[in-house]
């Protein structure tokens, strides 16, 4: 026996509107299964909801409704039509990502323009740099906007190398960058005595000591320490110096729980 619905209770089944089922209708993507013809109301059978189900998975690809009609008729196998959907869905996924990552650079631009003029309350010392020897990873980026991507996942790797390796890290571990017309060097580190490391993509090298530096402490997430090396580039052009060289960021207190409760020394060498 062939279950018969009236139009709304179809609609509601399928999760779709009235106003759609007409649409398909008068396309003839989802004829009904009987039409009155005296009164002229749509009937549909269940057994035509499995159709609607493809349709509407098929528009959600990207689809126009004229080729959503050539795959249904094609008749396209729900293995088949699951592999679609799940390639849309890491499209779709992908394109989330890049928009939150855009959205925070947004926010980050937004809150360094509103502390314009506000952050006189940062102390600058001016010393001497140690040469420290370092456990690192090192890598480049062709935009400085995709180090926040990087540096993280960076340390981690490096980390979780040195603890199977048996090596406990030493602190504090240090970040530095070194900036060119085509794009930036950067490394992630850790102190060590060691001369080597068995850490797959890890070295030990030597970052030099340098004569002086303009150093500042960064308070907070470093969610927040553009604005902070802004201010030190900033005080280093007040004061007739020039930058130059691998700049470093020496995370002095990190506590995993509370990423607002870091500090961060900021160290730019300067002639």
């Amino acid at each position: 026996m062939v279950i018969m619905l009236i139009i709304g209770e179809f609609a509601r089944l399928a999760g779709v509107t009235v106003r759609m089922l007409r649409h398909y209708d008068s396309l003839g993507l989802l004829v009904p299964a009987h039409v009155d013809p005296l009164t002229g109301y749509r009937r549909y059978a269940a057994t035509q909801l499995p159709r609607l189900n493809r349709l509407c998975a098929l528009k959600a690809l990207g689809l126009t409704l004229e080729q959503v009609g050539t795959v249904l008729d094609a008749q396209v196998s729900a293995e088949e039509l699951r592999g679609m959907l799940t390639l849309r869905r890491a499209q779709i996924e992908d394109q989330m990502a890049a928009d939150r990552g855009r959205l925070q650079a947004i926010e980050a631009r937004l809150r360094t323009i509103e502390k314009e003029g506000t952050m006189s309350e940062l102390e600058y010392v001016k010393k001497e740099l140690p040469g420290v020897r370092l456990a690192q990873v090192t890598g480049r980026v062709a935009d400085v906007s995709e180090l926040g991507m990087t540096i993280g996942p960076a340390f981690d790797r490096l980390l979780g190398g040195l603890a199977a390796a048996g090596v406990p890290p030493r602190t504090p571990s240090i970040a530095w960058y070194d900036g060119d017309t085509e794009g930036t060097t950067w490394g992630v580190g850790v102190p060590t005595t060691l001369e080597a490391v068995d850490v797959e993509g890890a070295e030990v090298a030597d970052l030099p000591a340098v004569e002086q530096a303009v150093t500042v402490i960064h308070r907070g997430s470093v969610a927040t320490i553009g604005d902070t090396w802004q201010a030190l580039a900033t005080q280093v052009d007040a004061t007739g110096l020039t930058a130059y060289g691998p700049c470093r960021e020496v995370y002095l207190e990190t506590p995993t729980d509370d990423a607002d409760a870091w500090v961060t020394e900021l160290q730019q060498p300067v002639r």
